[in-house]
């Protein structure tokens, strides 16, 4: 088990679900549409957190320096995700105001997924052995598997973060 497959599948479900989620787009049951979008934001903010628990400071513990700017971004990539996911927490599902605060989480995410696929995975799986990539891929699923009913908010500051994960 490799942990840049197993991101690469989660992206893969995360796209599935906003496609499932457009679908619904005009549907007047709006507690099939909430009830989508809760479980899609749930899946998105554990996702975040594994990969600031596991991933991440295992990119950092590998690459060293090289990757605190890619980690940086991430992290406040992480942040706008869940800006959005709150935003949309304050509008009644269906609304405009609840749909563009969606579309703002789907762009942040894809935003992310697209810079995570081309840098940090293929970075990790350049530079950490076979061995790494499947303990990190372990631990990430088993804190999702612990996590599954979620996470509370989380507010990292990127260059914090960093400056915490960085090998000395």
């Amino acid at each position: 088990m490799d942990v840049t497959d197993v991101i690469l599948d989660q992206h893969a479900e995360q796209r599935r679900l906003f496609l499932a989620l457009h679908e619904l787009r005009g549907d007047s049951d709006t507690a099939r549409v909430a009830t989508l979008w809760g479980d899609l934001a749930r899946v998105l903010e554990v996702h975040a957190a594994a990969e600031e628990e596991h991933f991440y400071p295992m990119l950092l513990e590998v690459r060293g320096e090289e990757a605190a700017d890619e980690t940086e971004d991430a992290i406040k990539d992480h942040g706008e995700i869940r800006d959005a996911i709150a935003e949309s927490r304050r509008h009644e599902p269906g609304t405009t105001a609840w749909w563009d605060a969606v579309v703002a989480a789907e762009k942040a995410n894809s935003d992310h997924m697209a810079e995570e696929e081309r840098d940090d995975l293929a970075d990790f799986r350049r530079y950490a052995d076979l061995d790494l990539r499947h303990e990190t891929a372990v631990a990430l699923l088993s804190y999702e598997a612990e996590n599954h009913d979620g996470v509370g908010p989380r507010d990292l500051d990127p260059e914090e973060y960093v400056e915490e994960h960085l090998p000395a």
